[in-house]
């Protein structure tokens, strides 16, 4: 186990001034803290936008198509996948730009999301509108607490389960609690990527499938893997209480790439805060994670913690958890009560 490090995750540091083509992004949008995701954006529209539509030129064949395949495929998921990801997050929970501009907040979900394999604004409805509303509990369709989750074979269960229903309980849940816009929302941004794949598949299959199919198939696999680490430590018996149903990544590099998207535990604690604050948040309120024996790993992200529950492996995740205010006496009551919050929680 460590001490409570020094925090190396990033804060906003207001640089002493902007360069004329920042300022004319300031203008546009509602926070500057956010000024990196438009520089992320731009990158991405210049670079995996235009690959995609070369895949499907009638005159891109043979070598170079393959070429550009694999070019499109190491900078969608190898560069800009977890960014892109974590900055839809991100501007889902806090729109990004001015209300005079409201119509620019449509281009992540409605067209750079869709290179991605993210559904138009399915993501947002399931996070904001179910996800944070049940708080991986009973009701929550994503929720890990039924299930092994240090067992490869109950992950499968878990993904099988996402996978194969798709959003159609999702729109049940809605319709259940008389959200008919987010229903429709749901059903409108299913439908229109099936249909467009469909229709672009004429113009070229072999490019819908590397361009739109696979991306999609990478993404709820990566999602899934994700939120079951996330939640994969739930005390069963008290399983609402964010600090004991949450983890928390810190000084890692993914935060650096991800926009402290480590910072689990007090993502929940408060939905809307803005990414830059959590490390703040999480030296501020040491003593409530101590009391409850919150859960934070250094120097590991998410997936390695996915990867370490799947192998049991206690461990290696003890010698990454940071043992704040001395909350446990020993390495092994650190495992022991790791294990116990992996445990099935019964119906």
């Amino acid at each position: 186990m460590k001490s409570f490090p020094l925090l190396h995750d990033p804060v906003f540091v207001k640089p002493e001034s902007y360069s004329a083509f920042d300022r004319f992004w300031l203008r546009l949008i509602q926070d500057e803290r956010d000024l990196p995701f438009v520089h992320l954006t731009l990158n991405i529209t210049l670079v995996l936008v235009p690959l995609g539509i070369l895949l499907y030129m009638p005159f891109i064949t043979g070598w170079l198509w393959w070429a550009l395949s694999l070019a499109y495929i190491y900078f969608n998921n190898l560069v800009f996948k977890g960014p892109f990801g974590l900055m839809l997050h991100c501007t889902s929970h806090r729109p990004w730009f001015k209300k005079e501009f409201k119509l620019a907040n449509l281009y992540l979900p409605w067209f750079i999301g869709l290179f991605f394999g993210q559904t138009p604004e399915t993501y947002a409805s399931h996070h904001l509108g179910m996800h944070h509303r049940e708080n991986n509990l009973e009701e929550d369709l994503s929720s890990t607490m039924h299930y092994q989750r240090d067992s490869l074979g109950d992950f499968i269960k878990y993904f099988l389960n996402f996978f194969v229903l798709g959003v159609v309980p999702l729109v049940f849940y809605f319709r259940k609690h008389k959200q008919m816009k987010l229903s429709w929302k749901v059903v409108r941004g299913e439908m229109f990527f099936i249909l467009m794949c469909i229709g672009l598949s004429f113009v070229s299959w072999q490019a819908t499938l590397m361009v739109f199919v696979i991306p999609l198939l990478l993404s709820r696999v990566i999602m899934m893997m994700g939120n079951w680490a996330q939640h994969s430590f739930v005390d069963g018996d008290d399983p609402g209480n964010h600090y004991k149903n949450s983890i928390t990544c810190i000084n890692a590099k993914y935060n650096h790439k991800c926009w402290n998207d480590g910072y689990h535990i007090s993502h929940h604690i408060k939905p809307a805060m803005h990414w830059t604050l959590h490390p703040a948040h999480l030296q501020d309120n040491l003593s409530e994670y101590a009391a409850n024996k919150a859960l934070v790993f250094e120097g590991i992200e998410f997936l390695f913690v996915w990867k370490s529950l799947m192998a049991k492996n206690y461990e290696v995740l003890e010698q990454h958890l940071v043992n704040i205010d001395g909350m446990f006496s020993s390495r092994e009551e650190a495992i022991e009560l790791m294990k116990r919050r992996t445990a099935k929680i019964s119906a």
